[in-house]
């Protein structure tokens, strides 16, 4: 269990945590919620004792592990499985001792606690991790000096994963990985043993992963159940009930201002008037949570309708250094077209939108653009090619040299770049400010085709749906890469799939793709060995099944009302914490009964399809 009793902590004067307080059960998976900049990656650090707490105290159960990411693996010449097998630093100390060990004690102490934590399954478990994370068993052979830093970052969170600790932090973990990736994660992520706190702006993750979202605002924790969804409806139930009672009382205070501005000079009158001026100081203001105004985009649209094709594949094949990734490419691309490019990593997603955005020329075939096409093109690596001592106007001048100040000012107000940052050093900003401002020189000049390689990788939830916004409201053609499914399922209209060489399309949807690439065949020889079950069990099968089956039902209807009973506004009202907590406490119950009837459910379907 993760105590955490009212701590305070400040930078540079700036408090992040006042009296903040939450507790998370051993066991359970936890979100962590909240806008950049407000102290989720702190709170990290106070947690495993980097930074000193300036009051209250965090307290984790005696003797347990706790782990996260801080810094990618460095590029030595250890081979990846090797890196990721020295992660579980008892694992490789026991082997060790193992090799010089001679009192039989000790001895059968150490075999025994090998086997407690499974040691010689080591190798496989951390394979199958490395594989999810997309290294190919090849790769895994390899020498981390190989790769580059953003694979070195995917080898230390397999190292995490591997070494699987009992309370595991992630700052954004999907950042660095790709959909491939970061759909594993999630399955992974779903199935973890302990405790997990994870920091993330994915809404698929924070949906499909966890079962709780801890939200930081106000300098305050709240714990809320339920996945994100839950989360957000929850939340708005308050945000409206408090909304609601402001209104109410400025109404009040307006009613006695009004009645102390008549009478507090008229002397039949002035001690009423007096008696309602200390009501009104005696009025508790009633605050709803600091919203960031939702930082909008605003996408310029494209000044003229080019004729159709806007830009066409025929034969084409493009690489680098003479060694073709992608052959034979026949595509279109038409002017009101929202595409996402899907594949594995490494397959040629980025080498296509760069061909598309003709960052790279093809070598052979040929390449039709409309004439006058105006490409806008954004990826990852475009953040750290802005120059770190310019501020963002320095940036806007020198693409709009003759611009006037106040309308580069308004550019910049449009993609959510304010006063205080306009004039700001580069390397000041946050990730997801200089997002927003490579965004704002991608767009500038409206172009007719939008290519966005992984544009959400530093933005908050609230950006990612102001981005969504601002692409349905975009009037040119999109093509996106991206980890992020909700982006993608909310924008893209057409699935290309790159593989093999090739680019086609992909006939199915999104869902279709997540199951496909989760979905996991058994061995050929696991079925020929697997025993069906006699015909005259059949319908104990059944019954067993059918029991389960309303098992289940039962638990989701309970589910529901304990939702509809958490999402009521009169919950939150003051005086009913009590309340709040016992349903609260009662939904967390209510979750892990739920996954023990699925599991229930899952294995007496399986019986029975084994038994035909």
């Amino acid at each position: 269990m993760l105590k955490i009793q009212s701590i305070s902590y400040a930078v540079a004067g700036r408090p992040l945590f006042d009296n903040a307080s939450a507790v998370i059960p051993a066991g359970h998976r936890v979100g962590f919620v909240g806008r950049n900049g407000t102290g989720k990656t702190t709170l990290f650090r106070l947690i495993r004792g980097e930074l000193a707490l300036e009051a209250g105290d965090i307290a984790t159960p005696k003797g347990a592990r706790i782990g996260g990411v801080d810094q990618e693996v460095p590029a030595s010449a250890t081979s990846l499985l090797d890196t990721v097998l020295a992660a579980d630093g008892e694992r490789a100390a026991l082997l060790s001792e193992a090799e010089t060990a001679e009192d039989p004690s000790r001895i059968a102490e150490i075999q025994a606690r090998l086997q407690d934590i499974g040691a010689w399954s080591g190798e496989a478990r951390a394979s199958a991790i490395l594989k999810g994370l997309g290294f190919s068993q090849e790769d895994q052979g390899r020498a981390c000096a190989d790769f580059s830093g953003g694979w070195r970052m995917r080898v230390a969170l397999a190292g995490v994963l591997f070494a699987a600790p009992d309370l595991l932090l992630l700052d954004e973990p999907t950042n660095y990985l790709d959909l491939e990736g970061a759909l594993w994660l999630e399955s992974y992520l779903a199935r973890y043993p302990h405790t997990v706190l994870v920091i993330s702006h994915d809404r698929g993750l924070l949906n499909r992963s966890v079962g709780s979202i801890l939200h930081l605002e106000d300098r305050a924790l709240t714990l809320y159940q339920g996945a994100y969804d839950t989360f957000a409806q929850t939340r708005l139930a308050r945000l409206q009930v408090a909304e609601a009672e402001n209104k109410k009382q400025e109404a009040r205070r307006a009613h006695l201002q009004s009645f102390v501005d008549r009478f507090q000079y008229k002397a039949s009158k002035a001690r009423q008037a007096q008696a309602r001026l200390k009501m009104i100081a005696k009025m508790t203001p009633i605050t709803t949570p600091s919203e960031a105004a939702l930082r909008k985009f605003s996408f310029p649209n494209p000044d003229k309708e080019l004729s159709p094709p806007l830009l066409a594949l025929d034969g084409a094949a493009v690489g680098y250094g003479g060694e073709p990734v992608l052959k034979r490419l026949g595509l279109r691309i038409d002017g009101e077209d929202r595409i996402a490019l899907l594949g594995k990593n490494g397959e040629g997603k980025s080498t296509l939108a760069k061909l598309l955005a003709g960052k790279l020329d093809a070598s052979r075939g040929q390449v039709t653009r409309a004439r006058g096409l105006k490409v806008g093109y954004f990826a990852q690596h475009q953040l750290d090619e802005l120059r770190p001592e310019e501020s963002p106007l320095d940036h806007i001048r020198r693409v709009r040299p003759d611009e006037g100040e106040a309308k580069r000012r308004a550019r910049l107000g449009g993609f959510g770049l304010g006063a205080a940052q306009a004039d700001m050093p580069a390397k000041a900003l946050s990730g997801g400010q200089k997002a927003r401002l490579s965004l704002l020189l991608a767009t500038i000049d409206a172009p007719e085709l939008l290519i966005l390689d992984e544009p959400t990788n530093h933005l908050d939830i609230e950006s990612r749906e102001a981005l969504v916004e601002a692409l349905t409201a975009y009037g040119g053609a999109v093509i996106l890469v991206s980890h992020d499914m909700h982006l993608l399922g909310l924008v893209a209209d057409r699935l290309w799939k790159v593989g093999d060489g090739a680019v086609a399309a992909y006939g199915g949807d999104l869902d279709g793709y997540r199951a496909e690439l989760l979905s996991e065949a058994p061995p050929k020889a696991a079925e020929a060995k697997r025993k069906k079950e006699k015909p005259r069990d059949i319908s104990d099968l059944k019954a067993n099944l059918k029991a389960a089956e309303t098992r289940l039902e039962k638990a989701e209807a309970l589910r529901a009302k304990l939702a509809e009973r958490l999402a009521d506004p009169a919950l939150y009202e003051a005086g009913r914490e009590r309340d709040m907590a016992d349903l609260q406490r009662q939904y967390g119950d209510l979750e892990t009964a739920l996954a023990r009837a699925e599991e229930l459910w899952m294995k007496a379907a399986a019986r029975l399809e084994a038994a035909g």
